[in-house]
C-alpha cells in the first residue's frame, strides 16, 4: 500500500504527465493519512478482496480506488493507481522496505546488544586464567576474557557484513525495461523518476532486472546473518562446555525450575534454546540465499512462495539471540573451579620451557618434554624444576622457567581481552 502511494505521487509530481495534475494539499494530505493509518481491518477488507481475485497486489490497487472514492482529486486518478506496473514493482519494494526496517530497528540493535555483552565479559575476565581445552584436552592456558575476546572480534565483523549489505529495488515493468510506461509517454525520463521512487522509500535503485529484482543482496544479506549465527552456535557450545567444566555457574531464578525429577538441576538451557534456534534460522537462511537468486527465464513463482518465510527465519535469529543473551546475563565465573584446574596441570608447562631450551640450543627439547610430560595425569612442580634444574641453559632463564605456573602461563591474553 506505501510502495503503491509512493508511486501513484511520483506520477502525479511529473509534469510530462499531462492527464494526472498534481495532486492539492488535501488530497495529499489523505494520501499520507491512509499510509500512516493503515490497520488490522484495513488488511482484513483487502484480503476479502483478495478471495475473489486471487491476486494480492491487485486486491490492494482495487482497496485503494475503493478507499479514496471519497476524495475527488484521487478518485479522479484512480487509473493511475499502479499504473504501468508489474505485481513485483511493488513487492520487490514491499519486501526491500520491510527487511530494510527489521535490520535497522531489530535485527542490528540485537546483534550489536550481544556484542556488547561479550565485550563486558572480555573485559571484566580479562586476567582471569583459564585452562585452554584443544581437541578437548588440557592445553596452553588461556584467560576467560580473551576467549570472549575472541568471539566479540568474530562477531563484530559479521556485523558490519549485515550493515553494508545494499537493500535495493526495482520499478522498471513487466521485463525490466519500461515497455509500458514508454509506450504511454515516451517523454517522461522513466529511469529517473523510477529511482527517485525507489531512494524515497530508502531502497537503493537496480537499473538491471527481468519482471524481478533478482534477489542477490538479499543472498548476501542472509549469508552475513547466518555466518553471524555460526559464530554464536560456537559461543553457546562453548558457553555449554563452560557450565559443564564449573567455569561458570549459573545465577539461580526464584521459583524455576531444571528437572521434573532431579531437584538439584540448572541446566544451561538458554544457550540450547538459542543454538536450536540459530540453528533452525540458519536452514531456511541458507535456502532463502540459494534460491532466491535463481528464476527461470523474465520469472517464475517459486521466489514469491519462499520469500513468505524470511520472517520465519528472521525470527528464529532473533529467539536465538536473545536467549543467548538471557543466558549470559545468568553466568558468574568460578575462579576458584577455573584456579584448581590449571593446578591440576601442570604438564602445560611442557611448552615454555621446551621452547626456551630450543632458543638456547638444546638438542632434542621437544623430544626431552615429550618422553617427560606426554600422558601424564600426575605432573607437579617439583617434578617440572627438577628438570629444569638438569637444563645447560642460564639461571636467569631458569628462574624465569621456575616462576610461571600454569595460571600466570597467560602470554598476552589480558591485554589482547582488554583492548576489544
Amino acid at each position: 500500500m506505501r510502495v503503491e502511494l509512493a508511486w501513484l505521487a511520483a506520477l502525479a509530481d511529473e509534469p510530462a504527465i499531462g492527464e494526472l495534475a498534481p495532486f492539492p494539499a488535501y488530497a495529499r494530505a489523505a494520501i499520507d493519512e491512509t499510509a500512516a493509518s493503515f490497520a488490522p481491518a484495513d488488511a482484513a477488507r483487502v484480503k476479502a478482496i483478495e478471495r475473489v481475485t486471487n491476486h494480492d497486489v491487485k486486491a490492494v490497487e482495487y482497496w485503494l480506488k475503493e478507499r479514496f472514492a471519497g476524495v475527488p482529486e484521487v478518485a479522479r486518478a484512480a487509473e493511475f493507481i499502479h499504473f504501468a506496473c508489474t505485481s513485483e514493482d511493488i513487492n520487490n519494494l514491499a519486501y526491500g522496505i520491510a527487511l530494510a526496517q527489521a535490520r535497522a530497528q531489530i535485527l542490528l540493535p540485537t546483534l550489536r546488544a550481544v556484542a556488547a555483552d561479550l565485550r563486558g565479559l572480555a573485559h571484566a575476565h580479562a586476567a582471569q586464567p583459564m585452562l585452554a581445552r584443544t581437541h578437548g584436552q588440557p592445553a596452553t592456558p588461556t584467560t576467560l576474557g580473551k576467549e570472549m575476546a575472541n568471539v566479540y572480534a568474530r562477531l563484530e565483523r559479521q556485523v558490519a557484513a549485515v550493515e553494508r549489505v545494499p537493500i535495493k529495488g526495482k520499478a522498471n515493468g513487466a521485463v525490466g525495461n519500461y515497455n509500458a510506461h514508454v509506450a504511454a509517454y515516451p517523454a517522461v525520463d522513466w529511469e529517473r523518476l523510477s529511482a527517485r521512487v525507489v531512494a524515497g522509500l530508502g531502497l537503493e535503485l537496480n537499473p538491471y532486472t527481468t519482471q524481478i529484482e533478482p534477489h542477490d543482496y538479499m543472498a548476501e544479506l542472509f549469508d552475513a546473518i547466518a555466518r553471524a549465527n555460526t559464530v554464536l552456535v560456537d559461543l553457546d557450545r562453548d558457553l555449554w562446555g563452560y557450565v559443564s567444566l564449573g567455569y561458570f555457574r549459573q545465577k539461580l531464578r526464584e521459583g524455576e525450575v531444571g528437572s521434573s525429577t532431579m531437584p538439584h538441576k540448572v541446566n544451561p538451557i538458554d544457550f540450547e534454546n538459542s543454538e536450536g534456534n540459530l540453528g533452525l534460522a540458519n536452514a531456511l537462511l541458507r535456502h532463502l540465499a540459494e534460491k532466491l537468486p535463481v528464476s527461470r527465464f523474465q520469472r517464475d513463482l517459486t521466489d514469491s512462495t519462499v520469500l513468505r518465510n524470511v520472517g520465519v527465519a528472521l525470527g528464529h535469529a532473533l529467539l536465538g539471540w536473545l536467549a543467548l543473551r538471557q543466558g549470559l546475563a545468568k553466568l558468574d565465573a568460578d575462579p576458584a573451579r577455573m584456579a584448581a584446574d590449571l593446578d591440576a596441570n601442570w604438564e602445560v608447562l611442557a611448552e615454555p620451557i621446551q621452547t626456551v631450551m630450543r632458543r638456547y640450543g638444546v638438542a632434542d627439547a621437544y623430544e626431552k618434554l615429550k618422553a617427560l610430560t606426554r600422558g601424564s595425569t600426575g605432573m607437579t612442580r617439583a617434578t617440572l624444576h627438577a628438570f629444569i634444574d638438569t637444563l645447560a641453559i642460564p639461571d636467569d632463564a631458569k628462574a624465569r622457567l621456575k616462576a610461571l605456573t600454569p595460571a600466570t602461563y597467560i602470554g598476552l591474553a589480558a591485554d589482547l581481552a582488554k583492548r576489544v
